[in-house]
């Protein structure tokens, strides 16, 4: 009876929190015709895309294009009145609207008349892409100086009466005589993109490789509706971030390793002088790079094995192969066997007790550390990351994250030994990172720092599923010691029975969902499919980034998921920027169907349908409280 009671007064509190949203019957009416109405709409475009790894031109031209979907309708609504050439020049005017206008104003072409039919063309495209949303979110959508001029152009039917003519050419016109083409070109051109993708999903690794993953977040920052999935690469620089010195380490490494110092330097104020001057000193018959890399290297497998010491639970005793060295003999001894090493001059190393910094060592990681914690532009993106990110996403049914869930060889889930002496395995394990991830964030604590560098590169990671082999691949020239083992998920995605076995353990329909996934990328160019176990897996690392090109033999994958189904967008060749502009040259991309849906999805099929069909029996409930007295309505 106490129970039902308690339950009662909390139902009650309820539904008089939700009167004070809406306090009339009238506002709970309109409320439930929009939320009715809404729930038919088709389900909102969803983009996947993962393994950016820095490179901008890629990113920002496909996030411009949205990954070819702007075509399909210009092509679909203008085929018949508009040449292939006159098509192309709309598509570039609506990626780069300003770079484009200028050279049309540079080429006299860009007069009046030009400007009333570009931005008709734009109004009628706008109008046909709102059919999957309410007025209210399209308003919301345009900039807004321009909402009400934007809304009344894709309103008005021309060909309905002379009135709505005349109405028509006047908007037009005076948009010409005050000279305002430009800005409401750019205006639709926001609004088209916009209403393109309901929501983008990044699946991991905006950082590394390629030059500019600052810039990447910068845009991702702006998108409306956006959702991220950590990378490996992605989770080691939010360590460095954070203050973990190993992080810290491998982050300086890498961009030294790739040449793409700019990002450190410029794009996050990060200076690397202290490093390069020890490096110079240490190492002066090397280039100043390569000086800096062997540095900071020695540094970071000293880092490392000082957090391997400190956690015997990782199991990773193996790693500490500074302490196996022969300095004398020039040699390593690895799995009981001595190697000759390429390397043996190891001025900042103490063979006596070698992970220990030496001093000047010392100071420079405090330097580097000062300036990753100092630093406004990364703290910012990676603030970011932690707000719209976490180790895995269920969207819609489908599951959403990096790299693997650590398994066994007959599928079962690997149980991860973690602090407290616990066990876990599968969605408990993943929670259990993001949750220690984000204390790295809040309290940078030694315990939580250190497991950033775990989840970076361990063989249990999530993040990673490979065991790491720096040190040999550097060091020794015998490559039967260079193998990585990979987790055996990564033979697993292609075994049906194991993907749905992993979206059962996440709550999702394993019937219907799907496992969505980056990290290693898909060598097409061999034959390799994205679509695994029969389509319960896809993996989208199509190689943005340049250096895979030749691997993937592609320029990236973008995975679409609208209410007809899902499909794969390969992108064989990228335009360069001022090649588009003037000649109007788009991306190349192949389509690949994935899953065709017989009916159409509706908004009442997603998370968000399923929100608002709470919201529905709520608001009935409240109507009939309201009906019946039980809560008197304002007024």
């Amino acid at each position: 009876m106490d129970e039902k009671r308690t339950e009662a007064g909390l139902r009650t509190k309820v539904l008089r929190l939700l009167a004070e949203k809406y306090p009339t019957k009238e506002a709970v009416y309109e409320r439930l015709v929009q939320l009715s109405a809404e729930l038919s709409l088709p389900k909102g475009t969803e983009h996947f895309l993962s393994d950016l790894h820095g490179e901008y031109g890629t990113f920002f031209h496909i996030l411009n294009n949205c990954s070819g979907v702007i075509r399909e309708k210009v092509e679909y609504l203008f085929a018949r009145e508009m040449t292939k050439a006159e098509q192309d020049e709309l598509c570039t005017l609506i990626y780069y609207p300003k770079e484009k206008i200028e050279r049309l104003q540079e080429e006299g072409r860009a007069t009046p008349e030009w400007f009333r039919v570009t931005l008709d063309r734009l109004a009628r495209l706008a109008q046909f892409m709102t059919f999957k949303y309410p007025l209210r979110d399209v308003e919301g959508f345009i900039p807004h100086p321009f909402a009400s001029v934007l809304v009344e152009l894709m309103a008005v039917r021309p060909d309905a009466d002379e009135a709505q003519a005349v109405y028509h050419e006047r908007l037009l016109s005076m948009i010409g005589e005050i000279k305002g083409g430009a800005a409401f070109v750019e205006a639709f051109s926001i609004l088209v993109k916009r209403l393109a993708i309901a929501r983008l999903h990044i699946v991991g690794d905006f950082f590394d490789r390629g030059p500019r993953p600052d810039a990447i977040l910068e845009q991702v920052m702006k998108a409306p509706s956006v959702d991220i999935q950590w990378g490996n690469h992605d989770i080691l620089w939010m360590g460095a971030a954070c203050g973990s010195d190993a992080c810290i380490a491998n982050v300086v490494r890498n961009n030294l390793r790739y040449k793409n110092t700019d990002v450190l330097e410029k794009g996050y104020a990060i200076g690397l002088r202290p490093l390069t001057l020890l490096a110079a000193r240490q190492y002066p018959d090397e280039p100043p790079i390569k000086a800096a890399e062997r540095v900071i290297s020695i540094m970071m497998f000293k880092l490392e094995g000082q957090a391997i010491r400190r956690h015997p639970e990782w199991g990773m005793a193996e790693r500490l192969l500074l302490g196996c060295v022969d300095f004398a003999a020039g040699t390593v001894r690895i799995d009981g066997v001595d190697y000759e090493m390429n390397q043996k001059v190891f001025p900042t190393v103490d063979p006596a007790d070698p992970f220990r910094l030496s001093a000047e060592e010392a100071d420079i990681l405090a330097e580097l550390r000062a300036s990753f914690l100092e630093s406004e532009t990364l703290q910012r993106h990676v603030r970011f990351l932690y707000e719209k990110g976490g180790v895995y996403t269920c969207a819609n049914g489908n599951l959403l994250f990096h790299g693997c869930v650590p398994m066994e060889e007959d599928g079962s889930f690997t149980e991860v030994r973690v602090p407290g002496g616990r066990a876990l395995s599968g969605r408990a394990y993943f929670d259990f990172v993001d949750a220690y991830a984000r204390r790295a964030f809040t309290a940078r604590d030694e315990e939580a720092l250190d497991y950033m560098w775990y989840f970076w590169c361990g063989r249990r990671s999530p993040f990673s599923g490979r065991e790491f082999k720096t040190f040999e691949r550097m060091f020794v020239d015998d490559e039967s010691t260079w193998d990585e083992p990979n987790d055996i998920y990564y033979k697993k995605l292609n075994d049906p029975a194991a993907c749905e076995s992993i979206l059962a353990a996440f709550g999702l329909d394993p019937a219907r969902g799907h496992i969505v996934n980056g990290h290693v990328p898909v060598k097409m160019v061999k034959g390799e499919k994205p679509v695994k176990a029969g389509g319960r897996a896809i993996v989208i690392d199509g190689g943005f980034c340049n250096a895979y090109h030749k691997k993937t033999g592609i320029s990236g994958l973008t995975l679409i998921s609208n209410s007809r189904g899902l499909r794969l967008l390969a992108h064989q060749k990228i335009a360069d920027v001022r090649l588009a502009l003037k000649e109007d040259v788009d991306i190349e991309s192949v389509s690949e169907i994935v899953e065709l849906q017989s009916i159409r999805r509706t908004v009442g099929d997603t998370d968000k349908g399923a929100v608002m069909k709470e919201e529905l029996a709520d608001l009935r409930e409240l109507l009939a409280a309201y009906q019946s007295g039980e809560i008197r309505p304002a007024g």
